[in-house]
């Protein structure tokens, strides 16, 4: 089957973890596997709230959902769920996990019940040498990973699993975890990394909600411009890039995603930013898209 045709019916297959098992789903994607693969994702999350409003950056994450072929499932790297070690989210059901505080009703009341995967759990915890992946049957999807992909799915239809940050470890561990990811894009995973290029949530204006401070705004094209050139190693060792960077990830959570992707670009991948905005003075919304 010709890929185009592939991706035309996929769509009106239910992915769903009563319907479908890896077998069934590792059928469906082996055509992609020897043609093209699955795009990866860097989403500047930034406020829960943007699960529920129609702003900009939800309008940019669905326009985005409606570039994307469908995935046979999702593997997402959020910026909220920090471990002692690596790992992957292994139940039938994920729970959707509000894991927040302070803010209206409507947002508590938002489920995405998308199913998950534990035969793709087992699979790639298994695929992994650079460390131990442990499967984990209590997390769930936090709001780094669903306030996002249920705009680009909102149908809540496609497997989800989430793969933990293991706290502590260097940045070169990361982006050397995400390499050995890489086979999934062939076989129709969606990998997604979830945080923020510039975070820094102590020193947020709230009278400046479409506007950054100068040194975020500084830090966020640097970001870029390392990006776009393929300067990994340098983002790598971003504690270094300066006083501006330093402002702008003061912790290392809502960073690391970022590497996440970045680890899974190849010479022949293209690259595009998108919802490319500092706000509230010290959050970057900035987003990529890598295709191959």
């Amino acid at each position: 089957m010709k890929r185009k045709n592939f991706l035309k019916l996929l769509p009106l297959i239910p992915l769903t973890a009563s319907s479908m098992n890896l077998n069934e789903l590792r059928k469906l994607t082996d055509p992609l596997a020897t043609g093209s693969k699955m795009p990866v994702l860097f989403l500047g999350h930034g406020s829960p709230m943007n699960a529920i409003e129609q702003n900009e950056f939800s309008k940019g994450w669905v326009a985005i959902g409606k570039q994307l072929p469908r995935p046979a499932a999702i593997l997402c790297v959020s910026a909220h769920w920090e471990t002692q070690g690596t790992f992957i989210t292994a139940m039938d059901r994920p729970e959707t996990i509000h894991d927040f505080s302070g803010f209206p009703k409507e947002l508590y009341d938002v489920q995405y019940p998308a199913p998950g995967s534990p035969e793709l759990a087992g699979e790639t915890s298994n695929m992994i040498q650079h460390t131990k992946v442990a499967l984990d049957e209590n997390w769930g999807l936090d709001h780094g990973c669903w306030s996002v992909i249920k705009h680009l799915y909102p149908h809540a239809d496609i497997p989800v699993l989430q793969l933990s940050l293991a706290r502590g470890q260097s940045p070169q561990f990361h982006y050397d975890l995400a390499k050995e990811l890489a086979p999934l894009r062939e076989k129709g995973i969606l990998i997604v990394g979830s945080g923020n290029m510039v975070h820094n949530l102590r020193i947020m204006n709230w009278n400046t909600p479409e506007q950054g401070f100068d040194w975020a705004v500084e830090a966020n094209d640097t970001f870029k411009k390392l990006i776009s050139k393929d300067e990994h190693s340098s983002l790598i060792k971003y504690k270094s890039l300066g006083s501006a960077i330093q402002q702008a990830v003061p912790t290392p959570e809502h960073y690391l995603p970022l590497l996440y992707t970045l680890g899974l670009k190849n010479g022949k991948d293209t690259l595009t930013f998108f919802n490319d905005k500092t706000i509230m003075g010290s959050i970057s919304m900035t987003s990529l898209m890598i295709t191959g």
